[in-house]
């Protein structure tokens, strides 16, 4: 495995001009999406739920719904817009013509897919913090580990990307590997109310950590199972952005 230079920032850069165009057309989606059914959820289905550990069902679901969508964010950047950019557009192999390399442009798309979700989750904490759903300081580390787990997931999604034929493929990614964990990651529901096989198989999603270490900096509680989340993150992240770009590499053809 090859690994990237420097370079990645101007990869980096081409998605970040182009967002900035089109940023009044995606806002809809990563934006306001995220923020009604945080308030339907948790002003709607939160009068009849009452409290959840304590806590009013929105004050509970918010910190979810910010590693949720911090994981579409970087999902969908890295599906479709990263497919469509190396098959239909040929952006990718217009690029690797310059002095980037496959791995420049690899790295480049999973740090724009990683921005991405630093920049949902930043938009939906400050809505949160209007709500005043947040209660401790921690929270201003939310936007960070939101672009970690945007590199986690910006590498699965990638690593995707590089094997499947056709745009039709991402159907799978999202109805069996995505959709599930925002069910089942202790997003709307604590892992305990589920059986016990089911607790066990959640802590195999990668959302599971993202969601509890996020909903700990939302309110200030630690405990030690928390640096297992963190070092489950960072062993994921790596094993997938390697594999991503040794993928993507062999589906150039270079």
């Amino acid at each position: 495995m090859k690994p990237f230079s420097w370079r990645f920032i101007r990869m980096w850069q081409r998605d970040r001009d182009v967002f900035l165009r089109l940023w009044h057309a995606e806002a809809p989606g990563f934006v306001a999406e995220p923020i009604m059914i945080l308030l339907a959820m948790g002003l709607g289905l939160g009068a009849y739920v009452g409290m959840v550990d304590g806590q009013r069902y929105i004050e509970f679901i918010a910190p979810g719904i910010i590693a949720s969508y911090a994981m579409f964010s970087a999902s969908f950047e890295c599906t479709y817009g990263s497919f469509w950019r190396m098959e239909h557009q040929r952006t990718y192999d217009a690029i690797i013509a310059t002095p980037l390399s496959v791995e420049d442009v690899v790295a480049g798309e999973i740090f724009w897919g990683a921005t991405r979700s630093l920049i949902t989750g930043s938009v939906i904490l400050v809505v949160a913090t209007v709500f005043q759903l947040v209660s401790s300081p921690w929270a201003l580390l939310i936007p960070l580990l939101s672009f970690l787990a945007g590199i986690m997931f910006s590498s699965i999604a990638i690593l995707f990307t590089s094997l499947v034929p056709s745009f039709y493929s991402f159907n799978y990614f999202f109805t069996l590997f995505i959709t599930p964990m925002f069910f089942f990651s202790g997003v709307f529901f604590p892992l305990s109310s589920f059986p016990e096989i089911v607790q066990t198989i959640s802590w195999i999603a990668p959302l599971t950590p993202v969601v509890h270490l996020t909903r700990a900096l939302f309110w200030g509680e630690f405990h030690l199972n928390l640096l297992l989340a963190l070092a489950l993150i960072i062993v994921l992240t790596f094993f997938f952005f390697s594999i991503s770009l040794v993928t993507m590499k062999r589906r150039l053809n270079i």
